[in-house]
């Protein structure tokens, strides 16, 4: 059992960014690490996924976020820049088995484990 909490969430202006943070109670180094996000009244949509299989990208922020992580520290990061209004959402983190296929990834149905999330809102 992993336990997955989320932090760094918050306002910000259109074009700043921020970095959100996803810190593990347990090891993470055999898991896929996953952020996704769900806007209000939306399903709950894959952002990116880092594994040993490789690391994917939703296109709606590939170029704009940056998925890393700390396997000494536990930590999954999410580095977010260029940011817009359709950005705005509560973002989770998530961990899943350490192969996948695309299709698998970008599937919320594929992970294991989910952190509350922290909410992200970004301004006109």
């Amino acid at each position: 059992q992993v336990q997955l909490v989320e932090s760094g969430g918050g306002l910000v202006q259109a074009g700043g960014s921020l970095r959100l943070s996803c810190a593990a109670s347990g090891r993470i180094s055999t898991y896929a690490m996953a952020w996704f996000r769900q806007a209000p009244g939306k399903e709950r949509e894959f952002v990116a996924v880092m594994s040993r299989t490789g690391t994917y990208y939703a296109d709606s922020v590939k170029g704009r976020f940056n998925i890393s992580r700390d396997n000494v520290k536990n930590t999954v990061y999410l580095q977010m820049s260029s940011l817009t209004p359709g950005d705005t959402a509560v973002y989770y983190c998530a961990a899943g088995p350490p192969r996948w296929s695309r299709t698998e990834a970008t599937s919320p149905t594929t992970y294991w484990y989910w952190g509350q999330g922290t909410q992200v809102t970004v301004s006109s």
